[in-house]
């Protein structure tokens, strides 16, 4: 299985869940594990998915989502494969 993690961060508004797991489900990626929380207005999203039966390549499938976030929706939304969100994040 290919797994890939899913941040968003942005200013809470309605319909950021929404936009983000339609487009998931519209390219067939698997949500795995979801953590959610809204900090003093602020949400923060990380998702863990499974991105082995992709249509379209990674690097799209990010872009993608960079441009749902910023153009659509009003948040940040970054997705990395788990090595790479893996090697960054050990010390």
């Amino acid at each position: 299985m290919q797994r890939a993690i899913i941040t968003v961060v942005g200013k809470d508004t309605i319909g950021i869940i929404a936009g983000v797991c339609t487009y998931l489900a519209e390219n067939r990626i698997n949500i795995l594990d979801i953590s959610q929380t809204i900090v003093q207005g602020y949400f923060n999203m990380m998702m863990v998915v499974d991105v082995t039966t992709l249509d379209k390549p990674f690097g799209q499938i990010a872009d993608e989502l960079a441009v749902l976030g910023r153009e659509k929706i009003g948040v940040q939304i970054k997705c990395q494969k788990e090595e790479i969100f893996d090697l960054m994040h050990r010390i």
